[in-house]
Formats: structure tokens, C-alpha cells, sequence
């Protein structure tokens, strides 16, 4: 699902709200979960997951094409670790 399908799903499902408005929360939303994340904080939705961030250390790695050392520097990477109710859910079928 993208990001303008979920924002047509919501309009849809809320039909006394107007397009704009919805896009406007939703984008609100996203933006606020990516400004808690690039300060460092960890963003829980109970019962569908939780945001945060890791660091992932330099390291050496090889070039495919030539298979040469190439040295990766240190990043800090988003992770998502999904909610009981989720997984739970997901996992019904099985």
C-alpha cells in the first residue's frame, strides 16, 4: 500500500472529512514519527509496533563489480519491531 492509497482508504472510510484533511494528517503523522526518530527517540504504537533507531558500525566491505576492500563508514539505520497484536494476527492463518 502506498502512501496515496492509505490516504484514499481513509478518505473513503471517513466520508465527512475531506480529502485535504485527511492527506494532511497523514502526512502529519509521518512526519512527526520521522522527526521523533531522527532525535534519537523510539516511536510505540501499542499493538502494531515500535520504531527506533540503531547504529550500524563501519565495517570493510568488497565492491561486487571489482572486489576490492571498500571501507563502509558507520550509519544509523530505522528499525521496526512489529506489536503483539500484529504478529498475532498475522499469524492467525497459520
Amino acid at each position: 500500500m502506498t502512501k496515496s492509497e492509505l490516504i484514499q482508504r481513509l478518505a473513503e472510510a471517513n466520508p465527512h472529512l475531506y480529502l485535504r484533511d485527511v492527506e494532511r494528517i497523514v502526512t502529519t503523522i509521518f512526519d512527526e514519527i520521522t522527526s521523533a526518530l531522527a532525535d534519537g527517540d523510539r516511536v510505540e504504537l501499542r499493538g502494531f509496533g515500535a520504531f527506533s533507531v540503531k547504529e550500524r558500525g563501519a565495517r570493510t566491505g568488497r565492491n561486487p563489480r571489482t572486489g576490492d576492500a571498500v571501507e563502509v563508514p558507520a550509519k544509523y539505520v530505522p528499525y521496526f519491531k512489529t506489536g503483539k497484536q500484529l504478529r498475532e494476527k498475522l499469524n492467525a492463518n497459520t
